[in-house]
């Protein structure tokens, strides 16, 4: 990697992490102190983004998408899939109020890469439920100690053996047989056309409704996902 690449890179860890914090202390800090935050979510304008083809949580009728960009060796991302996913599942994603997304930002290191091409390999062979077992599992997979984001941890060995803990042997080497011919490829390109187009600077970044979102809670979230719903409606 060159030194230009290791910069970026310690930038977008950097962001990753005075940004992100929060997630890893903010959900126990409502719940147990009742902590009141200030809203100041993005009113940018809103960007067009074509849905088709990513996997996502929710009912498909559910007028406001929320989309994630993430990196499987982002502890920040860990955090925010453990913790604050969850509860946006509850309270947006079962009510109907919103569907959730995930889109590919693979920059940390090779093996980014790899498991990001993996994953969408397993949502299309397998689908989208099998791809958010398999996207969980990874996640819940990724080690405690910071110092393996240099390391090559997730070899296709590694992802394959992650697979078969959610997945029969079949659908496996279905998996592994389609990832040789690269069917990914384009869905990467069109993950990463969005990472530029949206100008996304860190992991993990949200939107809604195609506008950043730049609070500092779970209310601030569900505020600006009432506030999409309102607009959608309006129209």
């Amino acid at each position: 990697m060159g030194q230009a690449n290791r910069k970026q890179k310690k930038k977008n860890t950097s962001k990753s992490s005075s940004k992100w914090i929060f997630w890893t202390i903010g959900v126990f800090s409502v719940c147990i102190l009742g902590l009141l935050f200030m809203g100041n979510w993005s009113s940018s304008k809103e960007v067009a983004i074509d849905y088709k083809d990513q996997p996502y949580l929710g009912d498909k009728t559910a007028p406001v998408k929320i989309l994630e960009f993430g990196d499987y060796k982002c502890p920040y991302c860990k955090n925010f899939n453990e913790l604050f996913l969850p509860q946006i599942e509850k309270e947006l994603i079962e009510t109907g109020q919103a569907k959730f997304y995930f889109i590919n930002y693979a920059f940390i290191n090779v093996d980014s890469t790899r498991a990001a091409q993996f994953g969408e390999t397993v949502y299309q062979v397998l689908g989208n439920d099998m791809f958010w077992k398999f996207h969980e599992r990874l996640y819940s997979k990724q080690p405690e100690d910071m110092k393996y984001e240099k390391i090559d941890l997730y070899t296709e060995t590694f992802l394959t053996d992650t697979l078969k803990e959610v997945a029969n042997e079949d659908d496996v080497e279905k998996v592994v047989q389609a990832f040789e011919t690269q069917p990914y490829k384009e869905a990467l390109k069109k993950d990463e056309s969005y990472v530029q187009k949206l100008n996304v600077q860190s992991t993990p970044s949200l939107f809604v409704n195609g506008k950043q979102f730049e609070g500092n809670s779970f209310e601030d979230l569900k505020k600006m996902v009432e506030q999409a719903a309102k607009e959608k409606k309006d129209e």
